[in-house]
């Protein structure tokens, strides 16, 4: 075998091994996004839960006369 054929095959194979090296790498990159897209839906899953949560308190009729009440007592003592 002539020397430029024993650099060519060194090359190909330099570059498989770095290009399955990159792989690797952006194989667990993609885990740790799927993991913090995960991480994010649950935060966003339990935040619309506690809007609906402030929503019906707001909306209860129970709520806007208790807070005329409580400004109502506020005035007095000022």
């Amino acid at each position: 075998m002539n020397l430029t054929a024993i650099i060519i095959v060194a090359i190909i194979a330099t570059t498989i091994i770095k290009l399955t090296k990159t792989g690797e790498k952006s194989s667990g990159k993609n885990a740790e996004l799927k993991n913090a897209l995960g991480a994010q839906a649950r935060e966003i899953a339990e935040l619309k839960t506690r809007i609906q949560t402030l929503e019906a308190i707001v909306t209860d009729e129970g709520y806007d006369l208790k807070k005329k009440f409580k400004d109502l007592e506020d005035d007095k003592v000022a």
